[in-house]
């Protein structure tokens, strides 16, 4: 989850996986794969690396991230 400010002050955590566009019109505007859009004031530069943080400590990231053993 990533950490995210509506323009009215109010935090809240959005699961980063769900994330499929994040634009500057100036504002930022964050849209789900689902077609919800969320206005925040953190910059897309912040968003992008939340979500890095978040995918390299996330299972998936460590799964993806391992050399096969076997080989």
């Amino acid at each position: 989850m990533i950490r995210l400010t509506r323009f009215n002050g109010n935090t809240f955590y959005l699961n980063a996986v769900h994330i499929e566009v994040v634009e500057a019109t100036p504002d930022t505007i964050i849209t789900l794969n689902n077609g919800k859009k969320y206005l925040v004031k953190e910059t897309v530069e912040d968003i992008i690396l939340q979500m890095k943080q978040f995918y390299q400590e996330s299972y998936l990231a460590k799964t993806l991230g391992q050399p096969n053993e076997s080989s």
